[in-house]
């Protein structure tokens, strides 16, 4: 009998880079600083309401677009922290990480032939998502060295198939930020080209520098037309949790909706009616995460000083880029490897976010590390 051979929907998908990087530094017995995960607990009361509600019995099915409690704690604090009035009924979704909000709202209205804007270097799920659905991806790279949007390129990707754009701001994983202006110009771009916009937005409470962060949520054209996705995994040092949350619209909810409920369906109970107690009780924590992330980007940033390597300090995420340029011409994929085994440091390669990688010498480190652990990083970096 002849075989049966699958074609594979995306053949250019092996691994990811960070299951790669993490398990290269396990095996290493390296410091990792590659994976975007925090190796601090979370707040104690967050734990100790996770554990109370798994003990109460509270482990069945939540309602398909989320536990009634934490949507109303998400439209508190849409308002609390970005003066947004928000329906948790008809404009909130729960989702079991950002990463699945994403894949749901692509889904939802992305069509075979219909192409989709990405800014290059972008998230590795981004692509996948749209190709499954069909689309196409068109890559606009940002402009380095501060990552920045490029308009004119930006413009000239657009064609009469394109759909929808995907922005990310704070920015994995360059630490780049969108200004206002750049807000205001992506509204008017988004109304002329009558477009969507999927607005990944995970490290909204993470920008520094007296900055603010600009969520497509405030500027009414993008509003009207966003997939506005946050993580409590993020937020609240859970990323093993993956739980996360969409606001768009009425009518783009019941669209994400749709896709949502054959996808995963909901999000695991315990976990939302604990982000929703902890949210209740410490309304004000998302504020304090600027600062204390900000304290270990300089600490981290300080300590090499004595280094080679160049570096502009991150404006927002928990991710620092470095430029290795001074100390080798090597393609950023083969010295993360080489470094993680000789010197005991796993970093990330930006390269691999990009459609067409240019000629940047760049490796991304998180600094979402206790104290210890930077200093001794920076040591080995130091030593290079």
């Amino acid at each position: 009998m002849e075989k049966r051979v699958i074609a594979s929907k995306l053949p250019e998908v092996g691994t990811t880079i960070f299951t790669r990087m993490s398990a290269l530094a396990a095996e290493c017995g390296a410091l990792n600083l590659s994976q975007g995960f925090p190796d601090f607990d979370a707040p104690e009361a967050l734990r100790e309401a996770m554990a109370r509600h798994v003990m109460a019995g509270n482990n069945q099915y939540a309602p398909m677009a989320g536990v009634m409690h934490l949507r109303e704690q998400i439209a508190a604090q849409l308002g609390l922290h970005r003066n947004i009035n928000c329906d948790p009924e008809s404009e909130i979704t729960v989702v079991p990480g950002a990463t699945e909000g994403i894949f749901c709202a692509v889904t939802a209205c992305v069509r075979a032939g219909d192409e989709v804007i990405l800014l290059d270097p972008c998230y590795d799920s981004y692509q996948p998502a749209v190709e499954l659905a069909g689309g196409r991806a068109i890559h606009v790279p940002l402009a380095a060295p501060l990552f920045a949007l490029d308009r004119e390129r930006l413009e000239a990707a657009l064609s009469p198939r394109t759909r929808m754009i995907m922005i990310n701001s704070p920015h994995n994983p360059t630490g780049s930020t969108l200004s206002r202006d750049d807000m205001l110009y992506l509204q008017e771009l988004v109304e002329r080209h009558n477009l969507l916009v999927v607005s990944d937005e995970v490290y909204e409470h993470l920008v520094f520098d007296g900055r603010r962060h600009h969520s497509a949520l405030e500027f009414p054209g993008l509003r009207a037309r966003s997939f506005v996705l946050s993580s409590f995994g993020k937020t609240f040092s859970v990323t093993g949790w993956k739980t996360g949350y969409c606001v768009a619209p009425a009518e783009l909810t019941v669209e994400l909706r749709k896709i949502h409920q054959f996808v995963c369906f909901v999000a695991v109970t315990p976990v939302q009616l604990a982000v929703a107690d902890f949210m209740q009780a410490e309304p004000g924590y998302p504020a304090t995460l600027a600062a204390f992330y900000q304290r270990k980007r300089d600490l981290f940033c300080h300590a090499l000083e004595g280094s080679r390597f160049r570096l502009t300090p991150s404006a927002g995420t928990y991710f620092q880029l470095l430029d290795y340029s001074a100390i080798s011409p090597d393609p950023d994929t083969n010295l993360c490897e080489q470094w993680t085994r000789q010197y005991g440091i796993a970093s990330i390669p930006i390269s691999v976010f990009y459609d067409k990688p240019p000629q940047q010498h760049y490796l991304r480190f998180c600094f979402a590390k206790s104290d210890g652990v930077l200093t001794a990083a920076a040591e080995r970096l130091c030593g290079i």
